[in-house]
């Protein structure tokens, strides 16, 4: 197989990984109209968990021994709180809004990694990173009527950030499903102590999307996977934005949502920071001597 076919199954990949991000999405906000946010978490990590157990009962016990405990725990409480956050954003903003603020993400993983893991951030990623935040101001809206579900979605693309700098620390010594395990544990736990005062029994029709939005977010990070295996980042990475027209069209076909002109525009600035950021190599500071 050629290098550009590589990129095109590559591609190909992102993109449908994307698209089953945007359905999760779509069915998180279709049921929270009727089921408490702590729910859907919980039900998004116990069906996780139960996805997993296959993979967990063939690589046996072993795949909980670690020495890097504390940063499991820190990984799972970022991405909790990220989880959280975006949930709540995604039931109080257009589909195609918290998209676009989910973008974000990836501008924000170098600052974090450049603080905590002393890599290089070179010009064009401090160029990225002031595109990108003109993008999320615009976004925000610039006429003093932010909603605060959108600061909300922006706290989340923060968390998701501090995640995935941790997950790039424990990839150092951690296989990935020991990383994914371990989430999937804590994660479990730390849901399930909200539901002490929030419960309420789903429905039956309430219990199909719940197993919906853990089959496709599975389905997702599965693709995604395959897709980087096929080719670099810095190649496809740029078709992870795809998920914004997804979101955009699944928000038209259900709430009949359009995304405003500065979201339009600030969407557009988002994606050229998200390119630069691709385009950029990220190398480690060079110890002072």
């Amino acid at each position: 197989m050629t290098k550009s076919q590589n990129i095109i199954y590559g591609a190909c990949y992102i993109v449908a990984s994307e698209f089953s991000f945007a359905l999760s999405a779509t069915i998180i906000k279709l049921v929270s109209a009727s089921l408490p946010n702590e729910s859907i978490v919980f039900f998004r990590n116990l069906f996780g968990l139960v996805i997993l157990t296959p993979l967990l009962i063939k690589a046996g016990s072993k795949i909980l021994h670690t020495n890097c405990l504390h940063l499991h725990l820190l990984r799972s409480g970022f991405g909790m709180a990220a989880m959280y956050t975006f949930f709540y954003a995604l039931a109080h903003i257009p589909l195609g809004d918290s998209m676009l603020i989910k973008s974000t993400i990836p501008l924000i993983i170098p600052f974090i990694s450049w603080f905590w893991l002393q890599e290089s951030i070179t010009q064009p990623v401090i160029l990225a990173g002031v595109l990108g935040f003109i993008g999320v101001f615009l976004i925000l809206d610039p006429t003093g009527n932010t909603d605060w579900a959108s600061l909300v979605a922006l706290a989340s693309s923060v968390m998701a950030a501090l995640a995935f700098v941790t997950i790039r620390k424990l990839s150092a010594t951690e296989p990935p499903l020991r990383i994914v395990t371990y989430f999937a544990i804590f994660g479990l736990a730390i849901s399930s102590i909200p539901l002490a005062w929030t419960w309420q029994t789903p429905t039956i029709n309430q219990y199909f999307m719940l197993v919906g939005i853990g089959l496709t977010t599975t389905i997702g990070q599965l693709l995604l996977t395959r897709g980087y295996q096929n080719a670099p980042a810095s190649s496809v990475g740029i078709f992870t934005y795809t998920s914004v027209p997804f979101g955009t069209f699944l928000g038209w076909l259900f709430w009949d949502d359009l995304l405003k002109t500065n979201s339009l525009f600030g969407g557009v600035l988002i994606i050229l920071a998200g390119f630069i950021i691709l385009r950029t190599k990220v190398v480690p500071k060079q110890p002072k001597i």
